[in-house]
């Protein structure tokens, strides 16, 4: 029966990923501790692993309809990876994750979540309607940042806090991307936050594997009800209203949020 939930639990994951770019880390990670009793130094591990397969399903597709934007994924990877590897490094040296440090780090970002969550939804509900689709000449116009390094840095503290709890590469990317290029439209920074999170949560997955902290059986059973889920969701993305897209990535932020401070 287990076997069976932890595939539903992958489908779901994974639908709701490809649909707005979060729920790697922001809903598998409290859904595998509050959920189904798995500890929590596995679940992190493990679901680094799960988001890095699962939205590697999810840029296929997206890739296909050619609306990820590679510079963007170039610009934060150069950020992401390092700090991630950094991580990694700090926590081979002492041996496993500090539990008072990790209580910090998710309460932290916990509130993060919830503030966001807010912003999000007042976009969604009074903000002007951002377009589906742009056109072509201003594109590069839309992805210029206001300075090259904001892409690198805010990658650096996004790869940081991915690697020490396995959360972020999509809830905090989506809210990230959003700032960095308010003027591109959600699908495009949805696509572009699914394939950033790719490099990002398998580095960050292999290093944890390395330490120990990882699940295959599990890992096996949420990737087989995820790679349709995503392929799902990524599918009805191009199809969905913005403000829904919107008002749904806020109640997944304020779920992640909340569950985070309560860990």
């Amino acid at each position: 029966m287990n076997e069976i939930a932890f595939i539903f639990a992958g489908f779901f994951v994974g639908l709701v990923v490809g649909l707005t770019g979060v729920g790697g880390g922001s809903l598998m990670t409290p859904l595998l501790i509050f959920g189904f009793g798995i500890k929590p130094h596995l679940a992190i591990g493990t679901d680094l692993l799960f988001a890095a397969f699962t939205k590697l399903g999810g840029s296929v597709k997206l890739a296909r309809a050619r609306v990820i934007d590679w510079r963007m994924v170039g610009q934060m990877a150069a950020g992401s990876l390092p700090a991630s590897l950094l991580t990694l490094y700090v926590l081979n040296q002492v041996g496993a994750t500090d539990p008072a440090v990790q209580r910090v780090m998710t309460t932290t970002l916990g509130v993060a979540l919830l503030l966001t969550a807010a912003a999000t939804l007042y976009k969604a509900l009074l903000g002007k309607a951002i377009a589906k689709h742009i056109h072509a000449d201003d594109i590069h116009a839309a992805t210029q940042p206001k300075h090259w390094a904001l892409p690198v840095l805010l990658g650096a503290v996004m790869g940081a806090l991915v690697t020490l709890t396995s959360v972020g590469a999509g809830a905090i990317g989506v809210t990230v991307l959003m700032l960095l290029y308010p003027a591109l439209p959600l699908p495009r920074i949805v696509a572009a936050d699914i394939a950033h999170a790719v490099p990002l949560t398998l580095v960050a997955g292999l290093g944890h594997a390395s330490l120990g902290s990882v699940n295959w059986p599990l890992l096996a059973l949420l990737l087989a009800g995820s790679l349709p889920g995503i392929y799902v969701g990524s599918h009805f993305l191009l199809k969905t209203p913005d403000r829904v897209v919107r008002s749904l990535l806020s109640v997944l932020l304020a779920y992640a949020g909340a569950k985070l401070i309560a860990i």
